[in-house]
C-alpha cells in the first residue's frame, strides 16, 4: 500500500481479504505516529477488519526517515476463541461470543517484540482461544511475511530511490483510476440495479448510477442490522465493490483502489453497516458477513451490471473440533453462467478463491474420514449456457466433537439471468451412526459422536439465456 494506505499491489489471492486492507490500514493509521520497526495486529471489524478469525498485520516502510509505504497481510486463524471450536458459532448474537477481539495492538514496537502482551490478550477474553500455540505460530508467520515485504521494498528504494518508488506506486493508482474513468465515460448516463434476499429474508439491494463522469453504488433498501451473525461491515462491502468493478472494466490490472477514485459507495446503517460500541458484548455478530453476505453482495452487483448469473452465493463453511483442536474449511460449488460461457463446476467462486484441504492430509491430522467428494451432477441451472454444478462432500467423525455449519442458498437456488434457469439450492444432512437421517438448517452448531456422518451438497450456479 502507498504512504496514504491505498491498496496498490497484491497477489491474486482472496478478494474479500485484499479489498479490505486499504480501509484497515487507513483506519489503524488515523492518529497514530508510526515508527520504523513497528508492526500492528488487529481483527476488530470497526477498524477495517472483517470477522474475528481474520487477523491483519500491518507494517510501515521508511526510507531516509520518511514513511513511504505499508505492507499488510490478513490470515484466517482456524481458532481464535468464541462459543464453539473454529470461532464461527452459529448461535452468536454479539461480537464477544465469536472470539477474542483484538483492537489495534503493537506486535512489535520499534523492532521490540510485544508477543507476551498478545498472548495475554488472547487468553484473557470471555471466550479465549483454545489453541494459543497455533495463534502465536500463525502470527509469527504473518510477521515474517511482513518483514520480507518491508525488506523487499527497502531494497527497491535503495536501488531506484524512494522518490521513484513513490512515483511508480502513484502511477499504478492513477492508471487504475484512468481505466475506471474511461469505462464510466463509455457508459454515459445510466441506472441499473438488482436485489436479493438471504435465506431468512433479509434484503440486499443495490442501485448503480452513472453520469458519465462518476459512479454511485448505493445499497439503500438493504436490511436492518441482522439479529444473528450475517452482518457485514463497510470494509467487506468495499471489497465486493472493488472486486466487481475490476471485472467490469475488464482490464488486466491489480486489485488497486484507484478503481474507486471516481466511485461513491453509499452503505446505510443496517446489515451492511452495523454500528459498533466500545464493548464487544454489545456489538453485533459479524462472522457470517465476511463469508456469506459478501458472496451475495457480489451476486447482486454482478446481476445489476449484467455480467453473470448468480453463483453459489455461499462459502459452505464447515467447522469441527473440541477443546483440543479446531478445523475449518470452505467448500466450492457452481459458478454462474454468463453471456458466452458455462459456469465452472465445483469451484470456489468470487470472494472465497481458496483451495480445500486434501483428503489425505485431513484424515491424517484429524479424527475424520472423507467418505465422498465429487461433483453434484445436474445441479447447475439450465440455459443457453448452463450454470456450474455444485459439490458433494461427506464426512465421518471418529471422535465426539462439536460441528458448526454456516451456509446460505439453502432455501432458494442461485438465480439465472437473461432467461436462464435457477441452480439447485444446497442441503446438508446428519446421518446418525444408526443410519437414521436428520436434515440440518443452513446455520447450526451441534454435537457428533463416533460413526456420525454429515453430508453436504453445495448449490449449483444459475444459467444464462433461455435453453433452446
Amino acid at each position: 500500500l502507498d504512504r496514504e494506505g491505498r491498496l496498490v499491489l497484491n497477489a491474486p489471492h482472496i478478494p474479500v481479504h485484499l479489498g479490505a486492507l486499504g480501509l484497515c490500514v487507513r483506519t489503524v493509521s488515523a492518529g497514530r505516529t508510526w515508527r520504523d520497526g513497528d508492526m500492528v495486529v488487529v481483527n476488530h471489524p470497526a477498524f477495517g477488519g472483517s470477522h474475528l478469525p481474520d487477523v491483519t498485520v500491518i507494517s510501515p516502510i521508511f526510507s531516509e526517515g520518511q514513511l513511504i509505504a505499508f505492507v499488510a497481510n490478513r490470515a484466517h486463524h482456524a481458532e481464535i476463541g468464541g462459543m464453539t471450536p473454529g470461532s464461527m458459532p452459529a448461535a452468536a448474537r454479539h461480537l464477544e461470543e465469536e472470539g477474542v477481539v483484538i483492537p489495534p495492538m503493537l506486535l512489535f514496537e520499534a523492532g521490540e517484540s510485544c508477543f507476551d502482551k498478545i498472548e495475554t490478550h488472547l487468553l484473557a477474553a470471555t471466550f479465549p482461544s483454545r489453541c494459543i500455540e497455533d495463534n502465536v505460530a500463525d502470527l509469527m508467520a504473518q510477521a515474517a511475511a511482513n518483514r520480507y515485504g518491508v525488506q523487499a521494498m527497502e531494497r527497491l528504494g535503495l536501488e531506484f530511490g524512494s522518490d521513484v518508488l513513490c512515483e511508480q506506486m502513484a502511477g499504478l493508482y492513477a492508471r487504475a483510476a484512468a481505466i475506471m474513468r474511461e469505462r464510466i465515460a463509455q457508459v454515459g448516463e445510466a441506472i441499473c440495479g438488482s436485489s436479493g434476499t438471504l435465506d431468512d429474508g433479509t434484503a440486499l439491494q443495490v442501485e448503480v448510477r452513472c453520469d458519465g463522469k462518476n459512479l454511485v453504488v448505493d445499497f439503500a433498501g438493504s436490511g436492518a442490522v441482522h439479529a444473528g451473525n450475517l452482518n457485514a461491515v463497510p470494509a467487506i462491502v468495499r471489497s465486493a465493490v472493488l472486486y466487481v468493478l475490476r471485472a467490469w472494466v475488464d482490464e488486466p490490472i491489480p486489485l488497486n483502489e484507484g478503481l474507486l477514485e471516481a466511485v461513491e459507495i453509499n452503505i446505510p446503517r443496517g446489515v451492511l453497516n452495523p454500528e459498533f460500541s466500545e464493548d464487544p458484548a454489545e456489538c453485533p455478530a459479524v462472522v457470517g458477513g465476511n463469508v456469506e453476505t459478501s458472496q451475495r453482495v457480489v451476486d447482486v452487483l454482478l446481476m445489476a451490471l449484467g455480467l453473470q448469473a448468480n453463483s453459489q452465493g455461499t462459502m459452505n463453511n464447515i467447522l469441527f473440533g473440541s477443546d483440543e483442536f479446531g478445523y475449518y474449511e470452505t467448500i466450492g460449488g457452481g459458478a454462474g453462467a454468463g453471456p458466452g460461457w458455462d459456469g465452472a463446476s465445483g469451484a470456489h467462486v468470487h470472494m472465497t478463491n481458496t483451495a480445500i484441504t486434501d483428503p489425505e492430509i485431513l484424515e491424517r491430522r484429524y479424527p475424520v474420514r472423507v467418505r465422498r467428494f465429487g461433483l453434484r451432477e445436474g445441479s447447475g441451472g439450465a440455459g443457453q449456457w448452463t450454470g456450474g454444478d455444485g459439490l458433494v462432500r461427506e464426512f465421518e467423525f471418529l471422535e465426539a466433537m462439536t460441528e458448526s455449519l454456516l451456509t446460505q442458498r439453502r432455501k432458494e437456488g442461485p438465480t439465472g439471468a437473461a432467461g436462464g434457469g435457477t441452480g439447485s439450492p444446497g442441503r446438508q444432512v446428519l446421518i446418525h451412526a444408526d443410519g437414521s437421517e436428520e436434515g440440518l438448517p443452513g446455520i447450526v452448531s451441534f454435537e457428533v459422536v463416533p460413526g456420525d456422518r454429515v453430508l453436504i451438497e453445495t448449490p449449483g450456479g444459475g444459467g444464462w439465456g433461455a435453453a433452446t
